[in-house]
């Protein structure tokens, strides 16, 4: 831990624990704020909703003394975010977080558009704040393993990366019903996307989206297909009511790692060689719903205990929200289209 210079904040939050706010009051912020004490000194001190009486019922049900439906108070209390509202919310929420000087930990997606995402990180910079984007499968160490092996070329030079997200969800659910910002590849493509960008880079020359809608116009299975150029292609599946193996294939000209369901939890992968033989098999721990390594990996780098690629990490969150843009965009009018003439959902219990 670095010396304690109490004139500075960093000198406090290096001393002691780090106040953590809660934006929004949903699942993931209660699944959040349960697995907090296994966060490395996250602290959650208090919850803003634009709703005042849903910030009082999840403060009184997680133990967190305060609540409001005042930003400015809620800035005031805290030393940083984190932020699970809707989708279409989080740009606004982490620009306001990072202009109080506030680190920010944002639910995927953190952008939907590339300009959005482009001017947070440029924030983040100017203001030598931690900004991240909470895929917590990002932060585990079987993924990590896994791509760091697949960056050496254990299985030579890659040429295809297949990645598998499925999700069983009930009707009644926000990504079910949210005929704008809901729907599978939104909710689920930022893990997908994940490991693409980390093993090819940023820079794809093409993306094309095909999708199967639900009654009500929202797609429950979108399949992505990046070219990079050089031979080097990916693809993407997201599923809510369309079923499939939750794996992870990396491709290469010596051999493949195969990651297997579900991917994202990354507690198990094989490296085959060319006749599939199996010539490493890696298991590792991934304790509870996940959550804990964002957290963790957050409250280090606030304290910059922890070393990482901030440009690289910004290129990652730039690409994932202009992915976003442009399946926003093209589909649309593929939604208008196809609602109320496709699939029709599946009933969860």
């Amino acid at each position: 831990m670095g010396k304690n210079n109490s004139g500075n904040e960093m000198g406090k939050i290096k001393a002691g624990a780090i106040r953590i706010g809660i934006i929004g009051t949903g699942r993931i912020a209660a699944s959040f704020v349960e697995s907090a004490d296994r966060m490395a000194g996250l602290v959650p001190t208090a919850v803003f909703n634009v709703r005042r009486s849903s910030a009082e019922k999840f403060a009184e049900e997680h133990g967190i003394s305060k609540y409001t439906d005042d930003l400015c108070t809620f800035m005031n209390d805290v030393d940083a975010v984190y932020i699970a509202s809707p989708h279409e919310t989080h740009g606004d929420y982490a620009r306001i977080a990072l202009e109080y000087g506030k680190h920010v930990l944002c639910e995927k997606p953190m952008s939907l558009n590339r300009e959005e995402a482009e001017k947070l990180c440029y924030l983040a910079d100017q203001k030598d704040l931690i900004l991240m984007e909470a895929i917590k499968t990002g932060f585990c160490d079987g993924f990590l393993r896994m791509m760091d092996e697949a960056e050496k070329g254990v299985v030579g030079e890659i040429h295809d990366i297949e990645a598998s997200f499925t999700k069983v969800t009930g009707l009644d659910t926000r990504e079910r019903t949210d005929k704008k910002y809901g729907g599978c590849f939104l909710e689920l493509g930022s893990y997908n996307l994940l490991p693409i960008f980390r093993l090819y880079g940023t820079d794809y020359k093409e993306v094309k989206f095909q999708s199967v809608y639900a009654e009500n116009g929202l797609d429950i299975y979108t399949k992505v297909f990046f070219d990079f150029g050089e031979g080097k292609y990916a693809s993407a599946k997201c599923c809510f009511d369309v079923n499939t193996e939750g794996q992870i294939i990396i491709s290469g000209d010596k051999g493949y790692i195969l990651g297997e369901a579900p991917w994202w939890h990354t507690d198990h992968y094989k490296v085959h060689k060319g006749n599939s033989e199996v010539i490493d098999s890696n298991t590792f721990l991934y304790e509870g719903n996940g959550l804990q390594y964002e957290g963790v990996a957050f409250a280090l780098r606030i304290r910059g205990e922890e070393k990482h690629n901030r440009k690289r990490d910004e290129r990652e969150i730039i690409a994932r929200a202009a992915v976003m843009e442009q399946f926003i965009r093209d589909n649309r009018s593929k939604r208008r289209r196809n609602s109320g003439k496709t699939l029709k959902p599946v009933e969860v219990d």
